[in-house]
């Protein structure tokens, strides 16, 4: 379930490499909030948020985004997950400036604080835990898992993505370079808690193990409109499936329109 619920979190940063181009005016609100409840099999089983508000960091506005996982009471009797991850990233051109892995996973616990020296490319990690503080080079313009999700929203152009087109992106995680790859499946209208959705419908590739059946185990849907905001994730899992659905949201800077 660990390795679960990580890569639905970095999968929100997986489609970022479609365009170039950033727009001045942000796609998301400064007091957007969005929930998403999560199933294994038929069971409930967790529920993650993904919270934004606007501020001020040495002079400069930036966006502080905050994202929270919490399994629910009843699994908490056998796993409890209390995770929360937070980006800081520049208001104009959504790069992050610092980013927070705090996280506890059925006792499975990491605290880290990543600073980011975009000009220099560089990453200055503080892993609290283990008390130490090391440094790595990075790409041009990297991000984190939070941050790119982020970007995405603002540089993606649906009427220029063709079906089968694929896509690299690096991030930043943890004290690593990741390289993913990602591939577009075409336009999808999906039912919602809240009536029938358009969706871009992506698939990132990921590795084949003891927790998912194969490489092509994970779809996501973005909503096909404004906001650009995930509306579904489902993982084949080796065992059973996971899905998570958006629940609740607050905040939206467009009108979320469904059939």
């Amino acid at each position: 379930m660990k390795k679960v619920i990580v890569y639905i979190t970095v999968l929100f940063g997986f489609i970022a490499g479609f365009s170039q181009v950033v727009p001045n005016e942000p796609v998301f609100s400064e007091n957007e909030f969005i929930e998403f409840k999560i199933k294994y099999l038929s069971f409930n089983t967790s529920t993650a948020t993904l919270e934004t508000k606007k501020e001020t960091l040495n002079g400069k506005e930036v966006y502080h985004v905050v994202g929270k996982g919490r399994s629910s009471k009843f699994l908490s009797f056998f796993f409890k997950i209390r995770d929360q991850y937070e980006t800081i990233i520049d208001a104009e051109t959504y790069l992050p400036y610092r980013f927070v892995r705090n996280i506890n996973e059925g006792g499975y616990t990491k605290n880290i604080v990543i600073d980011f020296d975009q000009n220099n490319n560089k990453a200055h990690v503080n892993n609290k835990k283990h008390k130490t503080n090391k440094t790595y080079d990075v790409v041009p313009n990297v991000h984190d898992m939070l941050s790119s999700f982020y970007y995405l929203r603002n540089v993606i152009e649906p009427s220029k993505l063709k079906e089968g087109d694929e896509e690299t992106l690096t991030m930043f995680f943890d004290e690593e370079n990741f390289k993913f790859k990602l591939r577009f499946l075409g336009n999808e209208t999906i039912r919602t808690k809240y009536g029938k959705k358009s969706c871009l419908k992506f698939r990132p590739l990921v590795m084949a193990d003891r927790v998912f059946k194969e490489e092509e185990s994970l779809t996501v849907w973005i909503s096909n409109d404004e906001n650009k905001i995930p509306v579904r994730i489902s993982a084949d899992l080796a065992v059973g499936s996971l899905t998570a659905s958006l629940s609740n949201y607050s905040g939206l800077k467009h009108p979320f329109v469904t059939n």
